[in-house]
């Protein structure tokens, strides 16, 4: 009697350990990338807690003031595609900082921008630094171009934005720079980058020195955030792979077909302040999760939306200007509903 009431009080020892090992795993396989439908469901309500509310005790720039380092003789729109999404998504004020022969293009797009024409002036790192103070996070790299001063100038303010902690998203040609100088933004934990595929494979490849795998996107997009010092990745593609090397979320909020040049710089603004939100909001308001990686689904989830929308209008006409004229109503369905 004695040896089976044994035997018993082993077997529920052994049962008790083997499923909280089977939660663990279980934990673990959340943590390192659960498949995105149940991610929607649990990170949206987190992405919602960073938003803050429009109340008229507030005065202008509380919400948000966003930099946008690009634009050049040859890209003008993607600068302001950039810088007007990050004011319609519900920053307060948006600065461009590009080339002098840029500016009075961009400025003629809209009234609405600040537009500093120092980019490729001879104290162009003086000019843009005096207005960090102001600035709650910088988008580095639409319209950029690849003049080596221009890139040396987008180095040299990413470094001191770096130094003021402000939140640093960069795209297009920003990924070019760093490519070429990783360490620009290698373990910045308020570092995003949003490469498309080409874009990812260069950076995947100048980091691994070896192929990039394209059949494991996911594992990739994991090792190449490690290996960037846990920066966090907003991989672009027919979903939209988000992680900063410890969890792997997939946004695949419905979209399109459709795929227009300057819907990445919609992405790029709306990330912009969505940075700035989730940098700014308690750690009670987001669970303990990482700001950039909610900032980074926030944006990819609104850029999806207004797709969808736009695309619904007008089918394989939808340009860049028809999403950017939806970001009122998919904001509201997403984040106000």
């Amino acid at each position: 009697m004695e040896e089976k009431w044994l035997l018993c009080v082993i077997a529920v020892a052994v049962s008790v350990v083997v499923a909280l090992l089977y939660d663990k795993v279980i934990e673990r396989s959340f943590t390192l990338g659960r498949a995105a439908s149940g991610n929607m469901d649990n990170v949206l309500p987190l992405v919602k807690n960073t938003i803050p509310p429009l109340t008229s005790k507030k005065h202008k720039g509380q919400d948000g003031r966003i930099g946008v380092i690009g634009g050049c003789q040859e890209y003008t729109g993607a600068p302001y595609f950039a810088a007007i999404s990050a004011l319609k998504v519900g920053a307060d004020l948006s600065h461009v900082f590009c080339t002098k022969d840029a500016a009075s293009v961009i400025k003629s797009y809209s009234p609405e921008l600040i537009v500093h024409p120092v980019l490729d002036s001879p104290n162009a790192v003086e000019e843009m630094e005096k207005w960090l103070p102001r600035l709650h996070s910088l988008v580095v790299g639409p319209g950029l171009g690849r003049e080596d001063v221009l890139l040396k100038n987008a180095k040299a303010i990413i470094e001191k934005s770096k130094s003021r902690g402000i939140p640093v998203v960069i795209d297009a040609d920003g990924l070019w720079l760093v490519a070429k100088e990783p360490s620009v933004i290698q373990g910045y934990q308020k570092g995003i980058l949003t490469p498309n595929v080409m874009e990812f494979r260069r950076l995947y490849e100048a980091m691994h020195h070896e192929s990039l795998d394209s059949n494991d996107p996911r594992g990739c997009a994991q090792q190449l955030s490690i290996a960037m010092g846990n920066v966090t990745l907003l991989l672009k593609g027919e979903e939209d792979i988000i992680t900063d090397g410890n969890m792997v979320l997939t946004c695949n909020q419905e979209g399109s077909g459709r795929r227009c040049g300057g819907q990445g710089d919609l992405l790029s603004g709306a990330l912009g302040i969505f940075s700035h939100w989730a940098f700014s909001s308690s750690a009670e308001a987001t669970k303990g999760m990482n700001p950039a990686l909610l900032a980074a689904f926030g944006a990819a989830s609104l850029t999806r939306q207004c797709n969808r929308q736009a695309f619904h209008k007008h089918g394989r006409s939808t340009i860049t200007s028809d999403m950017i004229q939806e970001i009122c109503i998919a904001f509201k369905k997403l984040f106000e509903s």
